[in-house]
């Protein structure tokens, strides 16, 4: 029988193979051996998780006694722009998130009344492109309620998420398709291990979704745009890393 291999799986005999420590695994993502054999897996990868797992396919949920005594605060841990830092130092009183693009009833929604909508909580495992990984605890509103209370176009095809976190002066973003947005665990995460969503960890809201590498789970997300198409964001493959450095658009594990 041949085993069934995942990219978390590879990610994990990679990193045993090369003798990194936790310590040091952001060397990873400078290894050009490394991300050739991560992202060789891709079409498989994703035609696997579509074609044999099925499109709602739950990743691993754990205990909370699983749960990682250190989560560690990866890439920005606190935007630069004055307006972001104005709404992290009211607790996001006045801020709003926009749900736009192809949709019938454009959004825009407080801080309360996302907390307030029907949540889900789900206990599971972050595995960074770097080589790590931990695990937390999420709580957050399925990103399928804001679809449907926005109403999806015909067109639609796209979920693009735009961030307040800057990169060499451009504005994060990440990108999925329809079948990861209405995923049952592809949520908008408001609280972390049953607390209030730390700014360093993407405060007020952070996309997470479970099926793929932790650079899709855009932090600081601000504006949720609904598209028949990627080729207007950014460089046209989706997401910021996917436009600088060749990371693969669909980052299944």
């Amino acid at each position: 029988m041949i085993p069934h291999v995942t990219r978390r799986g590879l990610v994990g005999s990679l990193v045993a193979g090369a003798g990194l420590a936790v310590s040091g695994c952001d060397r990873l993502g400078q290894n050009e051996g490394f991300r050739k054999a991560l992202f060789g897996a891709e079409t498989l990868t994703m035609r696997a998780q579509r074609l044999i797992t099925g499109r709602d396919a739950l990743a691993r949920e754990f205990s909370a006694a699983e749960m990682s005594p250190v989560f560690r605060m990866n890439g920005n841990t606190m935007p630069a722009d004055p307006v972001f830092a104005r709404h992290a130092a009211s607790g996001f009183a006045d801020w709003r998130l926009i749900v736009d693009g192809l949709v019938a009833r454009p959004l825009s929604l407080s801080l309360p009344a996302i907390r307030a909508l029907p949540a889900r909580t789900q206990i599971t495992r972050h595995d960074c492109v770097e080589g790590w990984s931990a695990i937390g605890k999420w709580t957050g509103v399925p990103l399928k309620t804001l679809l449907d209370s926005a109403g999806l176009r015909d067109d639609a095809r796209y979920v693009i998420f735009h961030c307040a976190d800057d990169f060499r002066g451009t504005r994060y973003y990440e990108s999925i398709d329809l079948i990861d947005a209405f995923h049952p665990q592809t949520i908008l995460a408001w609280g972390m291990n049953d607390a209030p969503l730390p700014t360093g960890h993407g405060a007020p809201l952070r996309l997470r979704v479970e099926r793929q590498l932790g650079y899709k789970h855009a932090k600081f997300v601000m504006r949720v745009e609904v598209a028949s198409t990627l080729a207007a964001t950014g460089g046209g493959k989706g997401g910021y890393w996917e436009d600088r450095v060749g990371y693969e658009w669909y980052a299944g594990i």
